[in-house]
C-alpha cells in the first residue's frame, strides 16, 4: 500500500465511485423487476383466458358426445 491509499479523500472518492456503481446496478435491478412483474402479470392474464377458453371446448365437447349418444340410442 502506498501513502496515497490511505489518504482520506481517495479513499472517500473510492467509496463514492463503489456508492455509484451500486446505485447504478441497484436502479437497473430495480427496473428489471419492475418489467418482470408486468410480464408475470400479462401471462396470469393469459393463463386465465386459456384456462377458460379451454374449460368452455371441454363443455361443448362433452355436449356435442351427449347429443350423439342420444341420437345413437333413438336410432
Amino acid at each position: 500500500m502506498s501513502a496515497t491509499d490511505k489518504d482520506p479523500a481517495n479513499e472517500l472518492e473510492a467509496l463514492e465511485a463503489k456508492l455509484e456503481t451500486l446505485i447504478g446496478q441497484f436502479n437497473l435491478i430495480k427496473n428489471e423487476n419492475k418489467s418482470l412483474k408486468i410480464r408475470q402479470d400479462a401471462l396470469v392474464k393469459e393463463k386465465a383466458k386459456l384456462l377458460e377458453k379451454t374449460t368452455l371446448a371441454k363443455a361443448r365437447i362433452e355436449a356435442m358426445i351427449a347429443r350423439l349418444k342420444a341420437m345413437e340410442h333413438d336410432s
